[in-house]
């Protein structure tokens, strides 16, 4: 994406927080380790195949296209899909957010069941915060 260049106020940076790092490797960490079912996670969904996905409604009407996962910030358990709906190219396009869990991913393939185009482009438009 954005490709930055190191200054060397920076490096001093990025060196003062490795040495902060390593001063503070004997101070009990507050991150607790959940164990995870790695076999079954692994059969999950991958943001890098979901983005870009088109996504049908109960009819096989393409509908739209998903644009973005987001994790809400306040619950990050909550995870939206940005949708990309009308346009043409990429212009004139109204994204939406919907929840995430009300998609259905069967045989590689995403779906709204209830939704329409008209349906989503009565939603409000999401628009990403600035950088």
């Amino acid at each position: 994406m954005m490709q930055r260049t190191m200054t060397v106020a920076s490096a001093g940076l990025l060196a003062g927080a490795l040495t902060a790092g390593v001063l503070a490797q004997g101070t009990p960490q507050a991150v607790t380790e959940r164990r995870v079912d790695v076999i079954q996670l692994a059969a999950g969904y991958r943001a890098s195949k979901i983005n870009g996905a088109a996504v049908f409604n109960r009819n096989k009407d393409k509908i739209g296209t998903v644009d973005d996962l987001i994790v809400a910030p306040n619950d990050r358990k909550s995870a939206y899909a940005i949708l990309s709906v009308g346009g043409f190219l990429g212009m004139g396009k109204h994204l939406v957010a919907v929840p995430f869990d009300s998609l259905q991913i069967s045989s590689k393939q995403v779906i709204l069941p209830d939704a329409t185009k008209e349906s989503l482009l009565a939603l409000p438009e999401f628009k990403y915060a600035p950088d």
